[in-house]
């Protein structure tokens, strides 16, 4: 098991920065770029990938990584990562919730990896959440839900500052975060 999440995490990776290197605008290319690499690795690794729970984790923390190597701002680029990442596993036949639980709690993880503002990123992956579900179709409501839900339980984990500066920002970043959190 540890060699297929290596070989995700490496994979997504290596395909991010060998497509996004000496790409002019990379924002707007992240979104694609994330999501054929997803599609692509979990073709590789097969059915057996997609079922296991590391999947949407290992292939955000290569995607963060594969941006932040390559010296693009990656709050910047979090929410096309998370956008892309997620039609990728849809596509590939990830459930939506499983999709954006581990794409959710891991870029919150990355967040504090790297020494990013927890808050931003959470809003931004949010805001990625949203794009990618709409783009492919799926459950627009339920999918900003299970995002917040997720954002929260994973932040508390980290502390109680970062679960209140997490329902702060989301409140303040994401339209009807506010009622979401509040019904919690």
């Amino acid at each position: 098991m540890f060699s297929l999440i290596s070989k995700l995490v490496n994979g997504v990776k290596g395909g991010l920065v060998a497509s996004l290197k000496g790409t002019a605008d990379v924002t707007s290319s992240v979104v694609n770029v994330a999501k054929n690499t997803t599609v692509s690795v979990l073709k590789e690794t097969g059915d057996f990938a997609k079922e296991a729970l590391d999947v949407p984790a290992s292939v955000i923390n290569g995607a963060l990584s594969g941006v932040s190597e390559i010296g693009v701002s990656v709050i910047t680029a979090v929410k096309g990562v998370v956008s892309g990442t997620v039609q990728g596993l849809m596509e590939s036949g990830v459930k939506q919730d499983s999709a954006i639980q581990g794409v959710v709690a891991q870029s919150i993880h990355s967040a504090k990896e790297l020494g990013l503002d927890i808050g931003e990123v959470t809003t931004e992956s949010v805001k990625g959440v949203i794009e990618a579900v709409k783009q492919v179709g799926g459950d627009t409501a339920e999918a900003i839900k299970v995002a917040i839900v997720t954002a929260i339980e994973t932040s508390k984990e980290i502390g109680v500052d970062t679960a209140e500066t997490v329902k702060d920002s989301l409140s303040k970043g994401v339209d009807g975060a506010k009622d979401i959190i509040d019904s919690l």
